[in-house]
Parts: structure tokens; C-alpha cells; sequence
């Protein structure tokens, strides 16, 4: 809702008229006062699940109008001076609320059609952020429900069913706060998962040199016993996430849990692979949430680690000493990897010019919030001017309207 009162309004023209020998030149000055406009924006959810301007309502008046007249014929146009007024303040009344109507329903609808709705993150998958419901106002906030549920590029239709809490905002101090639930993330990592992207395979020289020494010197046993063209193979160190990884948000931070399948391999050339050892890792990575311009970025840290074997207890206390160096490969090898994807970030939906700035993040329990201010690296008339339509005169005529005259 916009409401402006008894303000003021200057315009100046240019008057030139040529008909056969008779000439008028010069200007008039004019100032509307008393102008009282009154608009209010209906917001819905269009179809595709983007909010949009559905309705404009307007009541405008002007209840004083002034001119002053130049040129060639002055004294004429000063006599005349009341009715050319009276005329000037009918049209204005007018076209308030028409250009109103035009600015609201074409031009910032364009500036909303720059939110992205569903969109790739990357190869692998998607993001949906729909509204699932229509935009709610009140006197002070404006609130917005939104999908925030990733998919795998393959499988467009899937989804995961939401089973996390309900975010509860109450900060008021930013601009704008988003809330993330546990749902968010465990979307995320569950078609990461659907899509294949949660495995890794080092082969050969990828193995760290002190790793590759330490596992063959741990399966010595094993490879001494096999033909002397497979000894001298290529070790292969292959982690595969066993099930979707889940998140944890508590108010201490939050942490994401993972199983997965370490197999230890030769491969030598041109023959099949020679299984040494296969066991499960358990690992608790924590994960620190930032938001810098209109990307939700995200920091992994290896914080518990822990293999065992599905076989016996007795092959579980061999792999003992395993442990460290495998969580030091983790570290260095695979953690680095992960913070590259993780750190590109998931674009919020924003229109295009706007960014978040002075990001605040905080945890609860189930779910993280954001609060931010917005910041303007772009002016709204820019923006609308490179994406309104290209006859925006064609839209739909405005509704009537009301003013006074």
C-alpha cells in the first residue's frame, strides 16, 4: 500500500503551433497541489509458481491547479487561464491511476519475471523455489512461502517428502530473513545422491604417495599371494556414499551425517580389478552456512571418523590403524573437492539488480535463518527497462479506478 497526501506537482511544457501564417511559440508552467494518491498492489502466485502483481487499486485527486503562460500569445492564454486549468486538472486526475495500473502490472511484473522459479545448479541437479502459496501482507511484513526443494536433473517430477519442522521467524531487524529447514538441505543431498554425484574413485598416482605405501604394506598378506603382473599394479582407493546423507540443525551449529563404502583395489592393465578389502566409513562432517551476494554458500570440516568391517570384529581391530591416515586423505584430498562445489553456492531468488548485504546467520532447532539487508547494484529503472516486454503498450486496459475530479 502506498499512501501520499496533499503533495505537490511541477510540469513545464513546450508549446509551438503553425497553422498557415499564424505562429504561437513559448512555455507553460504549471503546478498541481493537494495531490492525494492512494494505490495498493495485489500479489498472488502465477501458474509457474512466481509472484506477481495481479491487480492495482488507485484513487488519485488534485484539487489545485496553476499555470503560467510565455510567449507570443500571453495575454490571450491568461484570460484563458481558468478554463486551460480546469482542463489540465481533469486529464491529470485522469491519468494518475492509469500509469499507475501500467507501472505496477507490465513494468514491475518484469522486474519480477527476473526471479528464477526452477533452475539448474549444475550438471547434476535442479532447484524448485515455487511459491506454494500466495504472498501474505500485513501492516509490517510481507510473507512468502517457497518450495526450496532440489531434484535431480534426471528425474524432474521426484520428490522428497517434508517431514521437517516449520520455520518460525520473528527477527525484525534486517531487511529480509530466509529460513532454511532440514528439508533444504536433505533435498540437496539426497539428489546429489539419486544423480550418482556422491562417489569418488582415486586410481594410481591420485592415491597419496604415504596412503598408497601404507595400504599395501597393511594388505602385504594378500598381495604377496598374487601373480607377480598384479603385485606392482595401480592401487585403487574407491568411497561410495552408501545412503542419502542427512543434516542435523541444532542451535550449537549444524552437522551432517554419512555412510559410506571404502573399497581397496589393484587394477592391473587390462584385467579385471583385485578386490583387497572393502569396509564402511562413518563421518560427521559440521557445516557452516553464509550468504554473500545472492548465493547461500556452505563450508564443510571432517569432524568424527570412523571405519569398521560388515565381515568381523577381528577385521574391524586391523583397520585400526588405518584410521588416521585415511581421515588425513579425507582432509586433504577430499574435503578441498567438496568446499569447490559447495562454496559456488545456490542462488535465492531475488530479482535481478538486488543483493543481500550485513548477512546475519543464526541456528535453531530444525532449521537456520538469514537475515540480511538488500542492496541495490542495480536501479529498479534499469532493470526494467532491459527486461520490460517489447510493446508494452499492448497490456490489458486497467480496471476502473477511482478520482476525483
Amino acid at each position: 500500500m502506498l499512501q501520499i497526501t496533499n503533495a505537490s506537482l511541477g510540469l513545464r511544457f513546450r508549446r509551438q503551433l503553425l497553422y498557415w501564417f499564424f505562429y504561437d511559440g513559448g512555455y507553460i508552467n504549471a503546478s498541481a497541489e493537494g495531490v492525494s494518491i492512494r494505490t495498493g498492489l495485489e500479489l498472488s502466485r502465477d501458474p509457474a509458481g512466481r509472484m506477481k502483481v495481479s491487480n492495482v487499486s488507485c484513487q488519485a485527486s488534485v484539487s489545485r491547479m496553476h499555470a503560467a503562460f510565455g510567449g507570443t500569445f500571453k495575454k490571450v492564454y491568461d484570460f484563458l487561464s481558468t478554463f486551460i486549468t480546469s482542463g489540465m486538472r481533469f486529464l491529470l486526475n485522469q491519468q494518475i491511476c492509469p500509469v499507475l495500473y501500467h507501472a505496477g502490472t507490465v513494468l514491475l511484473n518484469s522486474l519480477l519475471d527476473t526471479v528464477p522459479v526452477r533452475s539448474s545448479v549444475d550438471e547434476l541437479v535442479g532447484i524448485d523455489y515455487s511459491l506454494m502459496k500466495d504472498p501474505v501482507a500485513s501492516t509490517s511484513n510481507l510473507d512468502m512461502d517457497f518450495r526450496g526443494a532440489f531434484f535431480p536433473l534426471t528425474e524432474r517430477n521426484w520428490s522428497l517428502p517434508n517431514q521437517a519442522v516449520e520455520p518460525q521467524l520473528q527477527e525484525e531487524e534486517r531487511m529480509v530473513y530466509v529460513a532454511f529447514s532440514e528439508f533444504f538441505f536433505d533435498s540437496a543431498m539426497e539428489s546429489y545422491f539419486r544423480a550418482g554425484g556422491l562417489q569418488l574413485s582415486l586410481v594410481g598416482d591420485k592415491v597419496p604417495h604415504d596412503l598408497d605405501m601404507l595400504l599395501r604394506a597393511t594388505y602385504f598378506g594378500s598381495i604377496v599371494l598374487l601373480s607377480p603382473e598384479v603385485i606392482d599394479s595401480p592401487l585403487k582407493l574407491e568411497l561410495r556414499v552408501l545412503a542419502p546423507p542427512r543434516c542435523t540443525i541444532k542451535p550449537s551449529g549444524t552437522t551432517i551425517s554419512v555412510t559410506a563404502s571404502v573399497t581397496i583395489a589393484l587394477v592391473p592393465p587390462d584385467q579385471p580389478e583385485v578386490q583387497l578389502s572393502s569396509m564402511t566409513m562413518d563421518a560427521r562432517l559440521s557445516a557452516k552456512m553464509a550468504l554473500r551476494g545472492k548465493a547461500l554458500r556452505t563450508q564443510l570440516d571432517l569432524r568424527r571418523f570412523r571405519i569398521y568391517s560388515n565381515h568381523s570384529a577381528l577385521e574391524s581391530l586391523a583397520l585400526i590403524p588405518l584410521q588416521a591416515p585415511l581421515k588425513t586423505m579425507l582432509q586433504i584430498g577430499v574435503m578441498p573437492m567438496l568446499n569447490e562445489r559447495t562454496w559456488r553456492g545456490v542462488q535465492i531468488p531475488l530479482p535481478e539488480g538486488i543483493n543481500f548485504v550485513r548477512e546475519v546467520v543464526t541456528n535453531h532447532a530444525g532449521f537456520l535463518t538469514i537475515g540480511a539487508d538488500l542492496h541495490f547494484a542495480k536501479g529498479v529503472r534499469e532493470v526494467i527497462e532491459k527486461n520490460r516486454p517489447a510493446d508494452v503498450r499492448a497490456s490489458t486496459a486497467p480496471p476502473p479506478s477511482t478520482a476525483a475530479v
